[in-house]
């Protein structure tokens, strides 16, 4: 029977080589969302309740549009990288890199289908 202390189980394994890039990933994509959430609610608030050609109109504009599907995608971003943490935390194996797969298929999907609506109202 072997009895290894934690430091000779993890000699030579070396590290992932990716958790700083993730690290500073998600705190540039939190500080932007810092900024734009409350641009998005300043920009979206106003239409809520108004007739479709108003919104139409409004969404033509280049900043509410750009706010929005900026929104979006730095939304999406972050979604997918923070729930990839919680999946390699609590899920293992062959489930965890399939968990992972979909997450990032379904944020891609949802910040395409949110960029391509606004885009359409936009043009």
């Amino acid at each position: 029977m072997r009895y290894l202390t934690d430091r000779k189980r993890a000699d030579g394994l070396g590290s992932a080589k990716a958790g700083t890039a993730h690290f500073w990933s998600m705190k540039v994509s939190a500080v932007a969302l810092l900024f734009l959430v409350p641009l998005f609610i300043f920009t979206f608030g106003p239409m809520l309740g108004e007739p479709h050609d108003a919104v139409i109109a409004y969404y033509s504009k280049p900043f509410p549009a750009i706010v929005a599907v900026l929104t979006l995608i730095v939304g999406f971003k972050h979604f997918a990288e923070g729930a990839q943490v919680l999946i390699e935390d609590y899920v293992h194996g062959l489930a965890q890199k399939i968990l992972i797969i979909l997450v990032i298929c379904l944020s891609y999907a949802a910040a395409a289908a949110g960029v391509f609506a606004i885009a359409r109202i936009a043009l």
